[in-house]
């Protein structure tokens, strides 16, 4: 279990780094140990890009940061041929999504075809591009990012790409004592009296290999016949008349329960398990279910939010 062992640091050494936001860094571990992409809401300065800049340093990962525009074409994320006078060919140059973690920054900037490129490249790890279809990088892993406050100029996600995510995570402000902890780390790094980096250390860095160890480990993790019921039961209950049905309008795709499977599952084995208690499932449901519902008009009228939403859904729907 040396590969548990790394993880549990590496979540250690990021929470140093990424003050007040240890939620952020666990959802960020347990989308890498389920090949998944998160969704990162939130306001300006809540280290979103400090979050995603550590967790590919720590793992010495390829990284590539996209700022989206509403100028932007899809041929600006995965690359384009362009003419060798050398060779007389047409030779196809990569584009920033040809990383092993890509931050899509501000992704609602962006128009829908370059969205719907990078989001079909997140589906099918693959890019294609002058009649071929090139393989991305292992590991691949999309961290997006949208600012929930600002809309003007924006192109919001549909709800069906929007699906595609693994999670979304509200990363909100930090309190009071996580502030001045921020304060001290920014002064400390700009004195040079602690490494900008911690998570640079060698003793700490993960390879290729550890990382597909723990993905195995996680994929071999027991879910009893009990927790998928309770898994088929949330999700279904968020369809259903009579649960939640007077504030959900469109209930979760069946990639809801496929989801919570897996991220129930890697929590679990974070937590040292081999087997997914209904505790690991409500700890994840959150962000795995929270974007995947459609609030109906009189929710939203009412101020009520997704997350109300999945709170009133894990207190009515019960383990059977």
């Amino acid at each position: 279990m040396q590969s548990n062992q790394q993880i549990k640091m590496l979540i250690e050494q990021l929470n140093e780094v990424v003050i007040g936001q240890e939620h952020v860094v666990k959802a960020m571990v347990i989308a890498l140990l389920t090949d998944g992409h998160v969704l990162l809401e939130g306001l300006p300065g809540t280290a979103k890009t400090r979050a995603v800049k550590s967790l590919s340093s720590a793992l010495g990962l390829a990284f590539s940061r996209i700022q989206f525009t509403p100028d932007m074409l899809p041929s600006d994320i995965t690359g384009s041929q362009s003419f060798d006078k050398h060779s007389g060919d047409l030779v196809f140059q990569a584009g920033p999504i040809f990383n092993c973690m890509v931050l899509a920054d501000e992704i609602n900037r962006a128009p829908a075809k370059v969205q719907a490129a990078l989001l079909e490249a997140m589906a099918e790890g693959t890019v294609s591009a002058g009649g071929e279809s090139m393989v991305l990088p292992e590991p691949f892993m999309v961290l997006a990012t949208q600012n929930p406050v600002e809309q003007e100029g924006t192109y919001p996600l549909p709800e069906a790409q929007m699906d595609r995510f693994l999670m979304k995570v509200d990363v909100d402000y930090p309190d009071v004592d996580a502030e001045k902890a921020i304060i001290r780390l920014v002064r400390e790094e700009a004195l040079n009296t602690r490494l900008q980096m911690n998570t640079e250390r060698s003793p700490l860095t993960l390879n290729a290999s550890m990382i597909s160890e723990a993905k195995a480990s996680v994929r071999k993790i027991h879910v009893s016949e009990a927790v998928e019921q309770y898994i088929a039961d949330l999700v279904v209950a968020t369809r259903t008349k009579g649960v939640c049905s007077d504030w959900i309008e469109v209930g979760a795709s069946p990639r809801a329960s496929i989801a919570l499977d897996k991220c129930a599952r890697a929590h679990a084995w974070l937590e040292g398990r081999d087997y997914v208690t209904p505790d690991d499932v409500r700890l994840v449901a959150m962000p795995v279910l929270g974007h995947r519902v459609m609030l109906s008009y009189e929710a939203i009228s009412g101020g009520v939010t997704q997350r109300d939403a999945v709170q009133r859904l894990l207190c009515d729907v019960h383990l059977t």
